[in-house]
């Protein structure tokens, strides 16, 4: 079956699925297969349970015409979602970066919600399953599309943007993220810049932080639209105060947000930025801001029992860790208390780049850290204000909660860590 003729099928579904778990009536579901499991099984299930068709590639699996069998179920997957782009010729905005993809990307869809109908990434489903699904989000009444690309390896920024075709885009920043599959700094930044390329080579515009001089000279060539700090540049913002949460300057305005962290800044800059350029009103934009909760352990204030927590147990890596410690020693809170989880994908740089974070908090003004996984517990000691686990198990089984009375908790560490049960223990 040709591209065409499926996406005439799909304009008569209710959405694209690939989980029988959440299969709404009249779905199209796809059968995509994994490691662990084969989608072409649950085919059947999907029917029953009310999807109008089911994609698979297993002849054996063939039932009825509700069945459509293709070659492989995630290229088409691709292929749809980009001919569905097209199709609709919704303007898309694109974004990647190391940090704050999706607080930014969040932040973007709240402002721009105040006048327009939009469709965003849920969630971080940013990859080569998670772009396409977005785009399948979006009809006839979608106004503008956000479209969050993660990567961790060269060239996936290049074919998530072949698939989105995306009219605006930016970095949120670069960063020590996922150097194991980038293959160092040089290499975050070259995968990154990826998005760069596309819009330069369809003269397409590019959101710049005049503040980063990699963004400013990687642009020269293209279309852009700056913000910062400064006063030449098309939309100024200024940075107050992140004390207790971050309070930014904005034409006439000054907007109190909910998120902690002046590395929050630049996110809130990008947001109000393309509301901006999208001609958003101002009071509009301040709302928006101010009314945004981060959720889903990113920099969440959380206040149980004795404690207050800031949870940002979703994800770090060197650059997001340094940011983190660096704010929360800042605080103003009696006793402070740091936990840290592991970072992954670091490569041969996990020694050094544990150690350095080891080092920094060694010398902050914290009145306990707590490491917790194999690299940090592997890193050299020097101050008596730090303990070591070599496992969350390790930390659960030997680790007296009591001392943590009355504490402010930094909680941050990388996905596989989950350091959010030690919300539990507490």
């Amino acid at each position: 079956m040709e591209i065409n003729e499926l996406h005439a099928l799909f304009l008569e579904c209710s959405s694209a699925s690939t989980d029988t778990r959440k299969i709404t009536k009249n779905a199209m579901f796809f059968a995509l297969k994994g490691d662990n499991f084969n989608g072409n099984v649950y085919a059947k299930q999907a029917l029953q349970q009310g999807a109008k068709y089911a994609i698979i590639d297993d002849a054996s699996y063939v039932r009825s015409s509700q069945t459509i069998l293709v070659k492989d179920v995630l290229t088409t997957l691709q292929q749809l979602a980009s001919f569905h782009r097209l199709y609709l010729k919704t303007p898309i905005i694109a974004l990647t970066g190391s940090n704050g993809k999706t607080t930014t990307k969040e932040l973007i869809n709240a402002t721009l919600s105040k006048k327009y109908q939009t469709v965003a990434t849920k969630g971080n489903l940013n990859n080569h399953i998670g772009v396409p699904l977005t785009l399948l989000l979006m009809d006839k009444f979608t106004e503008i599309g956000i479209v969050e690309m993660g990567a961790n390896h060269q060239k996936e920024i290049e074919f998530l943007c072949s698939i989105a075709k995306p009219d605006y885009g930016l970095i949120t920043n670069f960063g020590k993220a996922h150097l194991e599959g980038f293959g160092g700094i040089e290499g975050v930044i070259k995968g990154k810049s990826e998005i760069y390329e596309f819009l330069i080579t369809n003269n397409k515009t590019i959101f710049v932080n005049s503040n980063d001089p990699i963004q400013v000279e990687k642009t020269k060539q293209a279309n852009i639209f700056t913000f910062g700090k400064e006063a030449n540049v098309d939309v100024q913002i200024g940075f107050i105060e992140a004390q207790p949460n971050v309070k930014v300057q904005y034409n006439h305005l000054i907007i109190n947000t909910q998120l902690i962290g002046e590395y929050n800044f630049t996110n809130i800059a990008i947001a109000i930025a393309i509301a901006n350029y999208f001609k958003v009103d101002d009071n509009f934009i301040k709302e928006a801001i101010e009314a945004y909760i981060p959720s889903n352990n990113r920099s969440q204030v959380i206040q149980t029992g004795t404690h207050k927590i800031i949870m940002d147990a979703y994800n770090a890596n060197p650059t997001s860790m340094r940011a983190a410690l660096l704010n929360f020693e800042k605080l103003n809170d009696k006793i402070k208390v740091a936990i840290l989880g592991d970072m992954f994908e670091l490569g041969h740089e996990a020694e050094k780049e544990h150690q350095n974070i080891v080092d920094l908090a060694s010398t902050q003004l914290l009145d306990k850290i707590i490491l917790i996984g194999a690299n940090f517990y592997k890193t050299k000691i020097v101050s008596p204000k730090v303990t070591t686990f070599e496992s969350f198990d390790d930390f659960k089984n030997n680790f007296n909660l009591s001392e943590l009375e009355f504490a402010t908790l930094l909680i941050k560490g990388s996905r596989g860590m989950a350091l959010e049960r030690v919300l539990e223990l507490l």
